[in-house]
């Protein structure tokens, strides 16, 4: 489980930062993050979706504990992530655009470095590794370097090594940005199959399509305050316009008004 409680960043700005703010601009902060509440529960797959520079990554990254927060709290899986983070760590596997592989390992050795880094015995590690390969279609690429491979399949290695360690709560950001129809698929299909096992899942994503396969609960962020949250089923319901991408288009220009 994930409680988010009046959660808040702020950003002091440096003077090149301020200057590309605008002219209008005319203070030291930016609150990226404003008072956002919510929870996402085990056995639940979470949608936070917003456009660029909603929030929605600053967010994502105190859960994970990469950022500390200016104001309220967060708790993955009963850890405070200020105070607990290194238990927080071993509960959660966290999936950015921003994390690099190592070009010289191959996809085998990658997964296997994680799982050295998490404790992982060698047992358990077979069965978690194979379950996995099999299910992102990995095998034929196991063995190669990760420099040699694609974009679809570098992202399956980095999905695989986030969750090598079976962690009780995961969270992706973007996961199939850029990504093709069949690797996008086998990525759905995953968050399908954490969902199964129990686990709190909690993606962002651009993809209105994908919050319709996947959410069982969806909040959406602008300007680092939330315009919606709840479960996705009520927010279907309550739709006033006749698609999502619609709705969500909707919601965003109200939230300005």
């Amino acid at each position: 489980m994930v409680i988010v409680e009046n959660l808040g960043k702020t950003f002091k700005l440096s003077r090149q930062q301020k200057r590309e703010m605008g002219e209008k601009f005319s203070g030291n902060t930016v609150d990226a993050v404003r008072d956002v509440s919510f929870t996402c529960q085990p056995g639940r797959v979470f949608a936070l979706l917003g456009p660029n520079g909603a929030g929605k990554t600053t967010a994502l990254r105190m859960i994970a504990t990469m950022l500390r927060p200016t104001s309220g709290s967060v708790s993955v899986a009963g850890y405070d992530t200020v105070l607990q983070s290194t238990e927080v760590r071993r509960h959660l596997g966290f999936l950015t655009g921003n994390t690099g592989l190592y070009d010289r390992l191959t996809a085998n050795e990658m997964v296997k470095y994680f799982a050295d880094l998490h404790g992982l015995d060698g047992a358990t590690f077979r069965n978690q590794r194979e379950h996995l390969f099999n299910l992102l279609e990995m095998t034929e690429f196991a063995d190669r370097r990760i420099g040699k491979l694609s974009t679809g399949m570098r992202q399956k290695v980095s999905i695989v090594r986030t969750i090598i360690h079976d962690p009780d709560v995961i969270v992706f950001d973007e996961p199939t940005n850029g990504l093709d129809v069949v690797t996008s698929r086998s990525i759905i299909q995953l968050i399908r199959d954490r969902k199964e096992a129990g686990k709190t899942v909690i993606f962002s994503t651009h993809r209105m399509g994908e919050v319709n396969l996947l959410s069982d609960d969806l909040a959406i962020i602008h300007q680092g305050k939330l315009c919606y949250n709840g479960p996705f089923e009520i927010f279907k319901n309550q739709m006033e316009t006749p698609t999502l991408e619609d709705e969500f288009i909707r919601i965003i220009e109200e939230a300005q008004a």
